[in-house]
């Protein structure tokens, strides 16, 4: 009888708001079909993952919201030894959006980019005559799922919730609104699909539960040189990746971010429905 690895997926609390299971079952179809046993636990209570031959973090969906918990559950993954994919080093990179500007001082063109300590109206000011636009989008380092993402409009007042607080600050691509967000996914470092995510009508954010839409979409030859040269960035190669990226007003792609920790997959938009993402991860055992 062939090796069957046990995978653990890490998977938010019972009581998380947003509607994971669907994304879950397809994911998990893969890694069936690759020839993976696959179990559920809480990332914030995984409790004993000694037995599983890798623990794959796809769904610690909330981290953003407890990052004290998220990062100490890394430590201990790492301190233990534990198998886990993508790496520790990787996870916690990724963790925080900083390596944005990791990312442009290797000259991978990213979405500009000024970090604030603690905001307010003043260095909002300045931050936008930095990036020479009035309107900008301000968000957390540590984030998922837009949490406390807001664009600042001309005259809009500083959000309540990022009033004092470490934001970033970068300005609203222009591609954005008018032909949407792109995502290419890469497993074992060979490029798999993309799709394009566009915003409901009168918004900027392209995740579902603001009625953002996706479709499948043929990603050219620079896009794809773009997330690959993101990507050589992490500090190691990641086993699973998605590169958002965005336009600008003359319609250059520029990073957004990379996912290499907990991104939606799309997996029933790839030509194979997942076929390499389960090998992947069966090959990085």
């Amino acid at each position: 009888m062939p090796f069957q690895p046990r995978v653990a997926i890490l998977v938010p609390a019972p009581d998380y708001y947003e509607k994971w299971q669907p994304a879950f079952a397809r994911k998990a179809a893969a890694l069936t079909a690759a020839g993976l046993i696959v179990e559920q636990r809480v990332w914030t209570d995984p409790g004993d993952l000694a037995g599983y031959d890798v623990v794959l973090p796809l769904f610690a969906w909330g981290y953003q919201r407890d990052v004290a918990a998220w990062y100490a559950l890394l430590d201990r993954l790492e301190g233990e030894g534990l198998p886990i994919v993508n790496p520790v080093p990787v996870l916690r990179w990724n963790s925080d959006k900083a390596y944005l500007g990791e990312l442009g001082a290797k000259r991978v063109a990213v979405v500009p980019t000024v970090e604030v300590d603690a905001l307010d109206d003043a260095s909002l000011t300045e931050a936008m005559s930095e990036l020479m636009t009035d309107e900008v989008v301000i968000k957390p380092a540590i984030s998922g799922g837009a949490d406390g993402t807001h664009r600042i409009v001309p005259g809009a007042p500083l959000p309540s919730d990022a009033q004092g607080q470490r934001r970033l600050v970068q300005p609203l691509m222009a591609g954005i609104l008018t032909e949407g967000e792109y995502s290419l996914f890469f497993f074992a470092g060979k490029f798999s699909h993309a799709i394009v995510k566009r915003p409901a009508a009168g918004d900027f954010r392209v995740q579902e539960q603001f009625g953002g839409r996706e479709t499948v979409w043929d990603a050219s030859e620079a896009a794809q040189a773009l997330a690959a040269a993101a990507l050589a960035a992490a500090p190691a190669p990641p086993v699973y990746a998605r590169v958002d990226m965005v336009g600008d007003a003359a319609g250059m792609l520029h990073i957004m971010e990379l996912e290499l920790i907990e991104p939606s997959l799309f997996l029933h938009h790839a030509p194979d429905k997942g076929a390499a993402f389960g090998t992947a991860v069966y090959a990085a055992i």
